[in-house]
């Protein structure tokens, strides 16, 4: 895989966040991990929710979001809600 935007759950707009953030191959969202990848693309882009979260996570293991486990659902929720202060 060459382009980040080759993975599952990622398209242009994403691709562009993770490469202003230092992020610019598959492999190395994958090093990263979903949610220092977030707390990334979160400190330029305030707007960042949940669902970035969880499309990053889905990226990391090839599958779609809605295919995350809901133990992986409710641990991204409860660092979502963590990092974002509530």
């Amino acid at each position: 895989m060459e382009k980040l935007r080759d993975m599952v759950n990622i398209g242009p707009e994403v691709e562009k966040q993770l490469i202003a953030v230092g992020i610019t191959s598959p492999e190395e969202l994958i090093a990263e991990g979903s949610k220092k990848a977030w707390l990334k693309i979160y400190s330029i882009d305030s707007s960042a929710c949940i669902h970035r979260l969880a499309a990053l996570e889905g990226a990391v293991r090839g599958i779609k979001k809605s295919l995350l486990p809901d133990e992986v659902k409710e641990d991204l929720k409860k660092f979502y809600k963590e990092a974002k202060g509530r």
